[in-house]
């Protein structure tokens, strides 16, 4: 089973490094269904997986002429890392009230469901819909913020709403949208990562497993950059797409699964 873990980070990876939604957004739900972990190591596994993806992709990209935006890339980047530390704190804070693994893997699947189809419509639908160009920075972080809480809390490290939220308000095209969608993940998993050490609430993890899908997910995002640079826009959309189908279908099984638990 830790292979098939393993092979599925590099293609979640390979694909999150061209789309921008980091990957988690597929390890996270294809973990809850192959594997009996408990969702809080899930979250942490997928989570951290996603921090070393993302880190790769950004230093890959200095070289690249697609940028993270001058002027809202950063307010968004700090909104994530605010948004990471609240989503934890969310996370942890019905973790301890309910003591129920099965109503937590509920709540995070059944908020899956619901922003993937929001962003396969939104993306559908794009050529259709009037796009904002906000470059005010408070928006901005703001926008970062409620990104951030939702990639912690969910365990997935972003997804397809940061690439709604960034190509309706800030009018950037697929490949804009994501590399600062990378950015924003990785400032909101170390938000994540130090929230959970400084709280003390690090679950317990298999340490293998974790430096194997942390090494799977780099080489994946190594050769995510190296394909992105030979898709166009209209690819990439489709590529998100095809991935959000299936992200649904896995939602949606997961949401039976934890339902009848």
């Amino acid at each position: 089973m830790e292979i098939l873990l393993i092979v599925i980070t590099f293609i979640a990876t390979v694909i999150g490094a061209i789309s921008g939604i980091g990957g988690g957004v597929l390890i996270k739900p294809v973990m809850d269904a192959l594997v009996d972990y408990p969702v809080a190591t899930i979250s942490f596994l997928s989570g951290n997986t996603v921090l070393a993806m993302t880190a790769v992709s950004l230093l890959r990209s200095r070289r690249d002429s697609i940028k993270v935006d001058g002027v809202v890339g950063t307010p968004l980047a700090i909104g994530g890392a605010v948004g990471g530390v609240f989503g934890k704190l969310v996370f942890t804070a019905i973790k301890e009230a309910y003591q129920n693994d099965a109503l937590l893997g509920l709540i995070q699947n059944i908020l899956m469901v619901l922003l993937t189809v929001t962003g396969f419509l939104y993306i559908l639908n794009k050529a259709r819909i009037k796009t904002l160009a906000v470059r005010n920075k408070a928006l901005a972080l703001a926008a970062g913020l409620v990104l951030g809480l939702f990639s912690s809390f969910l365990g997935i490290g972003g997804g397809p709403i940061n690439i709604m939220f960034l190509s309706y308000l800030f009018s950037m095209d697929s490949k804009h949208a994501a590399l600062n969608s990378l950015y924003i993940i990785f400032c909101s998993q170390v938000a994540n990562l130090i929230a959970n050490i400084v709280q003390n609430c690090v679950p317990a993890f298999d340490v293998l497993l974790l430096l194997s899908m942390m090494a799977s997910g780099i080489v994946g995002a190594m050769a995510g950059r190296s394909v992105s640079k030979k898709l166009d826009n209209a690819q990439v959309d489709k590529l998100f797409m095809a991935l959000m189908v299936v992200i649904i279908a896995l939602s949606l099984s997961n949401v039976v699964k934890f339902a009848g638990a």
